[in-house]
């Protein structure tokens, strides 16, 4: 979606988001507007209520009510602490009107949360902040919620914190703009996306609506692997019918990719952490450090201790 229009965009602040978060939502545009010289962007404030808001570093935003916004065409949503009690029915109001006027809604860290609260995500996928994820599926089930840094569902994006953020706002700039522009803002910042995870569903278009939520269920309980069958009746289906969704589509058994899943996340802490193996092992749903070391070396063809060499991380 190139354009050469100024895009008119809104970052709705709440009280308790981080100095971070704002600006990895508000410099890319700045960013943005000096690399291409001209402006591409131009942005407002706003905040939910007639009254200033207070980020966690004591900065404020002055008051600049959303409800007294004009049209905007691009809404970015940074929320942090105590989004629940900011998302009023008057907020949520206003978020229904301006997406109803065709805005691309973004939402950062709590912003998801606020996003979903106003039914602004119903029939999209959306990821939240980790710490969120378990709440945030219970309470909306009609959002397709994926453990991805972040995630673009037509005109809905939703970002999981900070870091990831800029990566959300690198592809916005991209669509709009081109690869290349987004290319030179992430030079100027000296920043290197981060790779996809292992098992992404993201990243993984053979999945079903089942599999992809069992494997949701699946990645939320890595350290205390849950029973399969519980999973499954959990998803109103039978032991039997979830083993042959998986076979289907992705032609592993459901214990095998439930493995699977454990062992990435054991990979990605041998080699980014100093945590000890058998922390690891334990934080991975291994009952012994025997049973992690034999299914690690199957898996990975060398073991855990080898491949820390390797990285350089001894420990």
């Amino acid at each position: 979606m190139k354009s050469a229009e100024i895009t008119h965009t809104t970052l709705l602040v709440l009280d308790g988001c981080n100095t971070l978060t704002l600006a990895a939502a508000v410099d890319p545009l700045r960013a943005a507007n000096r690399q291409a010289g001209r402006p591409l962007y131009e942005w407002h404030f706003a905040t939910p209520r007639d009254r200033a808001v207070q980020l966690t570093s004591g900065l404020e935003i002055p008051a600049a009510p959303i409800h007294k916004m004009p049209a905007t065409d691009l809404l970015i949503i940074v929320a942090g602490f105590a989004v629940e009690a900011q998302t009023t029915p008057q907020l949520t109001a206003s978020l229904r009107r301006i997406a109803a006027q065709g805005a691309i809604v973004a939402g950062i860290d709590g912003g998801p949360w606020v996003m979903a609260r106003a039914g602004i995500l119903d029939g999209h996928s959306a990821t939240t902040h980790w710490e969120d994820f378990e709440g945030f599926s219970h309470n909306f089930p009609a959002v397709e919620l994926i453990n991805t840094r972040y995630q673009v569902s037509g005109k809905r994006l939703t970002s999981a914190g900070a870091a990831p953020a800029l990566e959300m706002m690198l592809h916005l700039i991209g669509d709009r703009h081109g690869a290349t522009l987004a290319g030179r803002i992430a030079t100027a910042f000296i920043f290197d996306p981060a790779p996809p995870r292992p098992q992404s569903r993201a990243q993984n278009p053979r999945h079903s609506r089942l599999t992809a939520r069992a494997q949701q269920r699946m990645e939320a309980a890595l350290e205390t692997p849950l029973p399969l069958r519980d999973i499954a009746a959990d998803l109103g289906v039978s032991d039997r019918a979830m083993q042959q969704q998986f076979r289907t589509h992705l032609g592993v058994t459901p214990q095998a990719h439930y493995l699977a899943l454990r062992l990435s996340q054991a990979e990605r802490l041998v080699r980014d952490t100093r945590l000890p193996l058998q922390e690891i092992a334990m934080n991975t749903g291994f009952g012994s450090p025997a049973s992690f070391a034999r299914a690690f070396r199957t898996r990975f063809q060398m073991s855990a201790s080898q491949m820390r060499q390797r990285t350089g991380k001894p420990g």
